[in-house]
């Protein structure tokens, strides 16, 4: 028997699914012809996420609610069995960050997880939110080869809003959620050592990591807490840099031993034709990436995303995706379903 609480959290943050109602099961319909998958439990495992957001319309007349919410998390079962007690890596942004309803979804989804024994830490940056900031003290936002342009001024205002707002609204966004988040920047516990990016002549304190140290994540994890990390970090002289999430993500991943790191986009994952939005890799290992990288099929933005992936790969994290981070729920379609939510890559 599920234990009451447990029951009152999963309603409390999936208010659509079905936990008091009549389920609504897409096996059973009215049409003579139906298309099913070829495998039932994927087809099952991925319509149970997709009731997290709104629950379906075609009703059933044998399965009770309790049969039905049984069905859903024993054929989870699987998943939380692979990935209990493991960590994962989380980079939150893009349109993840900017949609009230998709922050929710990613939100909820981490309480989740953690609920189920796994161990998610959550690294962010906040692009859209500096930019407003600098635009009501009108500094200019300058960019050079997609690195934000980071002078003295430029960089107390992304101190004060990655470290002061944006992670502890996130913070507060969770423990609302019903779970235990920390805030923390790499200057917390010397989580992060800082040093000047080698084009810190054009880029001003734009910095890479130097050194990791994750005893104060550890820490936390192994208290059932919620780390939520943001990318700003200091060199040994104490000087304050900027530093790409995604770096920062694969990095810290790597430190941890991580079972997997995943970075949430705006686009679908890895596709094999760039113009072609329907030709999305599933899975790829670091060889088969590196070569479309070398043939051009990956371009812009996706190399350094895909870099940081081989990088933390490379290191010991077992599997990186890069997934779709303006489908609800997508964190849930990662890893509780086979699959999943954009590309996966392997070592």
């Amino acid at each position: 028997m599920m234990m009451a609480g447990a029951s009152k959290t999963l309603t409390n943050l999936y208010p659509s699914f079905p936990f008091t109602t009549k389920p609504q099961n897409p096996l059973i319909t009215n049409n003579p012809n139906p298309s099913f998958p070829s495998s039932r439990l994927r087809h099952r495992a991925t319509f149970a996420v997709a009731n997290l957001v709104q629950p379906p319309t075609i009703a059933t007349e044998s399965t009770t609610p309790g049969q039905y919410r049984v069905d859903v998390l024993s054929e989870s079962l699987p998943f939380i069995q692979k990935f209990r007690g493991k960590t994962i890596v989380v980079k939150y942004g893009g349109a993840a960050m900017k949609s009230p309803e998709l922050q929710a979804s990613v939100i909820n989804d981490l309480v989740l997880l953690s609920c189920v024994g796994l161990r998610p830490v959550m690294v962010h940056g906040g692009g859209p939110e500096i930019n407003s900031w600098l635009g009501r003290l009108n500094i200019p936002a300058v960019f050079r080869d997609g690195l934000r342009v980071t002078d003295a001024d430029t960089m107390e205002i992304v101190s004060m809003v990655l470290v002061g707002k944006v992670n502890k609204t996130l913070v507060s966004l969770i423990n609302k959620a019903g779970a235990t988040a920390v805030g923390l920047s790499g200057l917390d516990g010397r989580l992060l050592t800082a040093r000047p990016s080698p084009k810190a002549a054009h880029l001003g304190f734009v910095g890479e990591v130097s050194r990791v140290d994750p005893a104060v994540i550890r820490s936390l994890i192994d208290t059932n807490h919620i780390p939520v990390v943001t990318s700003v970090a200091a060199d040994e002289f104490g000087q304050l840099y900027n530093i790409n999430a995604d770096t920062v993500a694969g990095e810290l991943a790597a430190a941890m031993g991580a079972e997997k790191l995943i970075l949430l986009t705006d686009v679908a994952g890895i596709l094999e034709d760039r113009n072609d939005p329907n030709s999305l890799v599933k899975k790829i290992d670091i060889k088969g990436v590196k070569k479309m990288v070398e043939e051009g099929k990956v371009g812009g933005g996706m190399i350094p995303k895909v870099n940081c992936c081989v990088r933390s790969l490379a290191q010991g994290v077992t599997t990186a995706s890069i997934i779709d981070g303006r489908v609800p729920h997508s964190l849930l379609l990662e890893i509780l379903t086979d699959e999943g939510a954009g590309t996966m890559i392997t070592g």
